[in-house]
């Protein structure tokens, strides 16, 4: 089939054993994207793609962060949505008691409330240092800049993330996406975006392509609606059963280079 654009998940799709670009997939992304553009879709926030951008020799294609609440093109930003911010003033409230971490992001700001074991891991994971600083004190800032976040990550003990998500599916199920990545994580979102959104308002508006010549590469159920959405949509081996019942092809496990094999065997210029 003759692709003209290719998006990509990161974590659980494209990344090796060490959370990095193997040379392979490196060494294959780098050949089709001569012809086409090839563009990565991740949770992650901007400083946690733009080294894996460099090293692929895409950073001139847009980047879409945050699951599509942040597009940016050529660093500007294109298009973005963010979560009310009277909503985090009550998340914050409700978790005076159990005090699970959350981490808020604004485009390329990430605040933690303490440097703890999750805000470690996720330093570890994206290879990018947050700013230690209240939660409260990141509120009374946005407000003041009439700023939000376009993701808040919650991580904590089973229990108190289970309280927390029962909260917030009560009061805000229409507002938000709440995405249990784990069962000690939950990755929230205004509810109006997705991959399948942002991907959308790229065709549309960037590139002039149709999306029945797209490819996507997932693993998670944040992927699903991509993978329906394009022309070919690919799980990784890895994937959650949900996505790769919805996939027109399964490759490799991400660890072991599935997107750059699907590339080798089926993208040829």
């Amino acid at each position: 089939m003759g692709y003209t654009i290719a998006f990509s998940d990161v974590d659980g799709t494209l990344l090796d054993h060490n959370r990095e670009l193997s040379a392979y997939t490196i060494a294959e992304i780098k050949r089709i994207s001569q012809h086409i553009p090839f563009v990565l879709i991740s949770s992650r926030m901007p400083s946690a793609m733009s080294h894996l951008q460099k090293s692929l020799g895409i950073e001139d294609t847009p980047l879409i962060c945050y699951n599509g609440g942040l597009i940016l093109i050529n660093g500007q930003v294109a298009q973005s949505t963010t979560i009310p911010i009277q909503i985090i003033e009550e998340l914050i409230d409700f978790n005076t008691k159990d005090q699970v971490h959350l981490s808020l992001y604004h485009n390329d700001e990430w605040y933690v409330p303490q440097d703890d074991f999750w805000a470690n891991r996720e330093r570890q994971n994206t290879k990018v240092t947050p700013t230690i600083k209240a939660n409260h004190i990141v509120l009374q800032e946005w407000k003041q800049k009439h700023k939000s976040a376009h993701k808040i990550m919650c991580m904590g003990e089973e229990s108190a993330i289970d309280r927390l998500y029962d909260f917030m599916e009560k009061n805000f199920s229409t507002e938000l996406h709440l995405y249990r990545s784990k069962p000690t994580y939950i990755e929230i979102a205004e509810k109006s975006i997705s991959k399948k959104t942002a991907i959308q308002h790229l065709l549309d508006q960037h590139f002039n392509l149709k999306v029945e010549d797209a490819v996507a590469f997932g693993d998670n159920y944040n992927d699903i609606e991509m993978i329906q959405f394009a022309g070919t949509g690919v799980a990784v081996k890895n994937a959650k059963p949900e996505t790769i019942a919805v996939a027109d092809y399964v490759t490799a496990n991400g660890k072991e280079d599935g997107v750059a094999e699907f590339i080798n065997k089926h993208i040829i210029f």
